[in-house]
């Protein structure tokens, strides 16, 4: 561990050479895309020892903008996939890529490309990235919704959406019965906003997402669960009974007897329900 602690310390950018690249390259931090650069080597040490990144492994990242993680994955896996959608940086990694044999840029847009399964790895593969703030959910929501899902996502978040991800019942919300029903999450490091440059309004935080192994066999089941999940939580000040009836349009009374069969009370609202309550409720909806 002590070499890549070495090479992520070579790997990470100070704010002056960040600016002296954007300025080289003609591009200015964007709003739009999340651009916010990490210049502390500790949250990326973390990421790589959570994910716990070997020669054997693939990975795939998300924005890699000037490389700080994305060089640190190099020198520590076998082959790295990464997704970037500013084209101003295609000569900068142009360059890069002659150094390194093992990475692969694909430009364009992450959440469609994955979407249309245009990267290479066929076996099993590792998510590691320093996501985004804007696309966080749909992100997570497209990976898990893959046929051949990682078997471990390790991204810095937001720290309110890492926080919402790992809610427990009474707080649950339509993220986290998503997240937790394909596996288990867990945030493994706070990172407050002075870690990045330019600086956002809102700290960070490191969420580790171990994929459960039998999700990747889809079911009748899976698109009808997350049919009625949606439908308890499209009005969130509303009784789940009223939701359900108006949005799958479905007798109130069904409802509310597959609750009580689910040992639920008629009041009950969507995030007080855990993940085993949903599962044990569609069973008696479907």
């Amino acid at each position: 561990m002590e070499m890549v602690f070495k090479i992520i310390c070579m790997s990470v950018l100070t704010p002056t050479k960040i600016k002296e690249l954007c300025k080289e390259y003609g591009l200015s931090p964007s709003k739009k895309y999340g651009q916010n650069y990490l210049v502390n080597f500790d949250p990326i040490q973390k990421m790589l020892e959570t994910a716990e990144v070997n020669k054997k492994d693939n990975i795939l990242e998300i924005g890699p903008g000037f490389g700080v993680l994305t060089l640190a994955l190099v020198d520590s896996a076998q082959k790295v996939i990464a997704y970037e959608i500013e084209k101003k940086l295609e000569d900068y990694w142009n360059k890069k890529l002659q150094e390194y044999s093992n990475l692969h840029i694909i430009w364009g847009n992450a959440i469609t490309n994955i979407k249309n399964k245009e990267f290479e790895f066929k076996g099993k593969y590792k998510v590691i990235a320093n996501l985004p703030y804007q696309i966080t959910s749909h992100i997570l929501r497209t990976l898990l919704e893959l046929e051949n899902k990682p078997e471990k996502i390790v991204v810095m978040v937001q720290k309110e959406v890492a926080e919402r991800i790992c809610e427990k019942p009474g707080n649950m919300s339509l993220l986290a019965v998503s997240v937790q029903y394909y596996g288990e999450p867990k945030i493994v490091l706070r990172v407050s906003r002075g870690n990045f440059w330019p600086e956002p309004k809102v700290d960070s935080a490191v969420l580790s997402i171990q994929i459960y192994k039998h999700t990747n066999i889809q079911t009748s089941f899976d698109k009808k669960f997350f049919e009625i999940v949606k439908a308890g939580f499209a009005n969130k000040r509303k009784q789940l009974w009223r939701n359900l009836s108006v949005n799958l349009k479905i007798d109130g009374e069904k409802i509310k007897k597959a609750l009580l069969k689910s040992y639920l009370k008629e009041t009950v609202r969507a995030q007080e329900l855990s993940l085993e309550q949903w599962k044990k409720l569609c069973g008696f909806i479907l």
